[in-house]
């Protein structure tokens, strides 16, 4: 019945978007002076305006529409009811309460988790705050300089994205590091500037057998044990994992092992044990913030009408916009160098989560799913894709993301930054039209021929969407928030397209055929016979180069 309910809330939409289809952004605000007032939500320091995009009041009701349809709300109870709503790997997806400061219960399949989740986080703080303060030393009785984060996936991407962003709150005698590809060049530049005896390593792997951070982990033992010592190792390794047969054979001390639980997917783990190098770089305080930042946006989530509901809207216009117009990308593009590592934080969080292309019951999608996600920092990107942004035939839909006020750097720069970020979005949604341009050409002197040859090469038809994040300053706190929004959007996506946004069997094949050909790699002598031609003949080419005398 519910999917009836959408398939008419679709066809509203699209019989809608037939009438608008012509008007652009910019006649929406000329028509209507509060549209700012109208179409933004403010949460506390955090601003979301969604005003540049292509809706009115009457599209705006027919996609919360959609989203009731759909069922969202009742998905959302069920969501952090802790159901199990990761339905292929029958468990629930309760990562809120890793960020749960409240006190009260949260309830994984009926048993309250928060106990276990306070007690594991308190145990990894204390340990983060020894290491930070120096009352946890290295085998040389030095405190420890240097952190190294070993993991893949989640569990170096949300480490490494977070540690980047809230560099002014890291420990001046703190360096983090994070080493994630297989590829040899990744530890090895990184050992390189290491120094060893003060070094801790941090593994992460929930099952202790994730091939990259495994072979990564396994060099650095090596390294620690014929530099150091092979005593030195239970002094430098600490882990995130729950498998204490591995990690006691591995040399790691028992004390030095945390854990999280099988309802904390890899993409959603930052706020888990899997933050410890970040807890040991910004401090057990710090943290707790980034934690309650989290934790904002699951009460403004769960408790928020629709209609002002900042990941709900956030998650519809991608709807809108994937399902309706055919844009099929999304940028994300934060003005501020230090969020570098966010657009990718994303991509994994979303495109891992909704790439799907079979609903909840195993049936084809009978909708677009998940866009395309990509971005990097702001004013750097405008020197590199914006003028696809603003004059290529495809267009892509922006969410900007920018601070009122900077964080440990030039407020002049800064006031440049905000500049540009606006002009940006103010660009894309006007335009300039080609009657405007040849005024202009003539008005700098050009005759009206030169002026109407050259006015089509410096004409922008805008009416391209974006929203825009603004929040006073990117604390802990702010980040924390900023996470969640995006999380929960997801979600929503996920509840409307009718797929499950927790499990991620797509990424398994490729791990599987890689087990497969690495020991027919390895030695030259096997025989590719039984694989596809073009594999073979890659492989019997790669054994060639390797002979081959440069």
């Amino acid at each position: 019945m519910a999917r009836d309910e959408v398939a008419e809330a679709l066809s509203a939409l699209e019989a809608h978007k037939r009438e608008i289809g012509a008007v652009k952004i910019s006649k929406f605000f000329q028509d209507d002076p509060e549209r700012f007032a109208r179409f933004h939500i403010a949460l506390d320091d955090l601003i979301f305006d969604f005003s540049k995009h292509r809706l009115t009041e009457k599209t705006f009701a027919l996609l919360l529409d959609l989203a009731r349809s759909a069922r969202v709300e009742a998905r959302r109870a069920a969501l952090f009811a802790g159901e199990a709503v990761n339905a292929t790997e029958r468990r629930p997806a309760l990562h809120m309460a890793l960020r749960n400061l409240s006190g009260k219960p949260m309830f994984a399949e009926g048993v309250d988790v928060m106990p276990d989740v306070v007690a594991e986080r308190g145990k990894m703080e204390a340990f983060a705050e020894a290491i930070r303060s120096g009352s946890i030393k290295a085998a040389n009785g030095e405190r420890f300089t240097d952190i190294v984060n070993f993991g893949i996936g989640g569990s170096d991407l949300g480490p490494k994205m977070a540690a980047q962003a809230l560099a002014p709150f890291v420990a001046d005698h703190l360096t983090l590091h994070f080493v994630a590809n297989v590829d040899g060049a990744d530890i090895g530049d990184t050992l390189k500037r290491l120094p060893l005896s003060t070094t801790l390593f941090v593994i992460c792997s929930k099952t202790f057998t994730t091939l990259e951070t495994m072979t990564n982990a396994r060099t650095a033992r090596d390294r620690v044990a014929r530099t150091l010592g092979e005593k030195a190792v239970a002094d430098h390794f600490c882990a995130v994992s729950t498998h204490l047969d591995k990690i006691a054979e591995f040399g790691v001390r028992s004390d030095r092992v945390f854990g999280f639980w099988d309802w904390v997917g890899g993409r959603y783990s930052i706020w888990s044990s899997i933050g410890l190098s970040l807890a040991i770089g910004i401090g057990a305080r710090q943290f707790q913030e980034f934690l309650r930042g989290g934790e904002d946006i699951d009460t403004h989530f769960l408790e928020a009408p629709l209609e002002r509901n900042i990941p709900v809207i956030m998650a519809l216009l991608g709807v809108w916009y994937r399902d309706f117009w055919g844009f099929s990308t999304l940028a994300i593009i934060p003005y501020d160098e230090r969020l570098g590592r966010f657009p990718a934080y994303i991509q994994q969080l979303d495109m891992e989560s909704n790439g799907k292309s079979v609903d909840l019951s195993g049936a084809p999608v009978t909708m677009a799913t998940a866009p395309i996600i990509f971005g990097e920092p702001g004013t750097n990107c405008q020197h590199a894709f914006f003028q696809l942004f603003h004059q290529g035939q495809t267009i892509v839909p922006v969410d900007f993301l920018i601070a009122a006020e900077p964080t440990c750097a030039d407020p002049a720069h800064h006031q440049l930054l905000l500049a540009n970020c606006l002009a940006q979005s103010q660009a894309l949604m006007q335009g300039r039209a080609l009657d405007e341009v040849v005024l202009r050409l003539q008005a700098e002197g050009l005759s009206s021929e030169a002026a109407v040859a050259l006015a089509p090469h410096k004409a922008f038809a805008g009416d391209r969407p974006s929203s825009t994040l603004l929040y006073k300053q990117l604390t802990p706190r702010a980040l924390g928030r900023l996470i969640a929004l995006y999380e929960h959007k997801v979600f929503v996506q996920g509840v409307i397209w009718n797929i499950n946004s927790f499990d991620q069997w797509g990424v398994e094949l490729g791990k599987e055929l890689a087990i497969e050909l690495a020991p027919i790699i390895a030695d030259g002598a096997r025989s590719t016979r039984g694989l596809d031609p073009s594999t073979a003949g890659l492989i019997e080419a790669a054994r060639l180069l390797a002979k081959t005398e440069v």
